[in-house]
C-alpha cells in the first residue's frame, strides 16, 4: 500500500520550461483524501518550494535545499546545516576557482555576492528569497546554511564536479544540474531525508515512491521500494535506476500518477 510520494521538480515534475503543471494541484487533493502524503523533493529552497504549491501548501510535505531542511505545516522536522567552522574556507576554495560561483542557501534566505550573468538571473529567479551581499563570509553565524549552490558557467558535469570534491574532502559536493553543483553537509541529502521521513511517519520503505532525474536524487531512489526516473534524466542515473517514466516535457510523472490514481499500479 502507497503511503508516500515524493518527486524531484526540474527535470522530473517540472516541464521543459520550468513549469509546474497545474494538474498537480487535484491530483495532491486525491492523494490527500486517500491519506498519501505528497512531497516536493528539490534542491530549491522552501520559500520558493512553498510559493510552488501554495494551493495545497497544507496537505504536502517539503524536502528543500537537497533533503537538508524538510518542513511540514511550517514546522522545521530536520535541519542538517554546514557547520559555520566550513564555510568561509568553502567560500574561499570555490572564489579561487575560475568559472564558478557560489550561493548560500540558507534556511530562510539566499545569498549572492556575485552580480555576473547569467548566474544573477538565475539566482534571482530561482530563489524566491535572495539577497546580495557584499561578501557571503559575512552571512556566516546569521543563519543555518543548508547548502552552497555553485553555479559552474562551463557545465557542472565537465568541471565543477571534477575539480571541487578534492577541494572539500569535509563536505558533500554532488551535480544537481547541467551547469549546478551543490555542496552540503556530508549527511545532507535527499536519501537521509527519506529515512528521516519514513522514521518520523512510521513509514516502510516499500510504502514509498520516489522520482528523479539527476544524481542528487539517487539516495533518494534508492531509500523508496519504487523508484523512478524520467527518460530524459542523466544517463549515469538511467543506468542505476532503470524503471522509467515518460520525460518531463511529455508530463511522465503527472500521467504516472493519474493512472495510480485511476486504479493503476506503481
Amino acid at each position: 500500500m502507497i503511503k508516500f510520494i515524493a518527486t524531484d521538480l526540474d527535470g522530473t515534475l517540472l516541464d521543459e520550461k520550468k513549469h509546474l503543471p497545474e494538474e498537480i494541484f487535484p491530483i495532491v487533493e486525491q492523494l490527500y483524501a486517500r491519506g498519501i502524503l505528497f512531497a516536493p523533493a528539490s534542491g530549491r529552497q522552501y520559500a520558493n518550494l512553498k510559493k510552488l504549491f501554495a494551493p495545497v501548501a497544507d496537505k504536502i510535505l517539503f524536502i528543500a535545499e537537497n533533503g537538508a531542511l524538510v518542513k511540514y505545516r511550517e514546522e522545521t522536522l530536520h535541519c542538517i546545516p554546514i557547520a559555520d567552522e566550513f564555510l568561509e574556507d568553502a567560500i574561499c576554495r570555490i572564489r579561487a576557482l575560475p568559472h564558478l560561483f557560489p550561493m548560500l542557501c540558507g534556511t530562510e534566505f539566499a545569498y549572492i555576492e556575485n552580480n555576473e550573468m547569467p548566474f544573477f538571473q538565475y539566482a534571482m529567479s530561482s530563489y524566491t528569497n535572495c539577497r546580495k551581499v557584499d561578501n557571503l563570509t559575512e552571512i556566516i553565524g546569521k543563519e543555518d546554511i543548508c547548502k552552497i549552490a555553485v553555479y559552474d558557467e562551463i557545465a557542472a558535469a565537465e568541471n565543477c564536479i571534477k575539480v571541487l570534491p578534492q577541494k572539500l574532502p569535509k563536505l558533500r559536493t554532488i551535480l544537481s544540474g547541467f551547469d549546478w553543483c551543490d555542496v552540503s553537509a556530508p549527511a545532507a541529502n535527499k536519501g537521509e531525508a527519506m529515512r528521516f521521513i519514513r522514521k518520523y511517519f512510521n513509514l516502510k520503505k516499500e510504502e514509498c515512491v520516489a522520482f528523479g532525474d539527476h544524481m542528487n536524487d539517487y539516495e533518494m531512489l534508492l531509500e523508496s521500494g519504487r523508484a523512478y526516473v524520467t527518460e530524459n534524466a542523466y544517463l549515469p542515473l538511467k543506468r542505476l535506476i532503470r524503471r522509467t517514466v515518460p520525460a518531463n516535457s511529455e508530463g511522465g510523472v503527472i500521467k504516472t500518477l493519474k493512472n495510480f490514481i485511476s486504479g493503476g499500479k506503481l
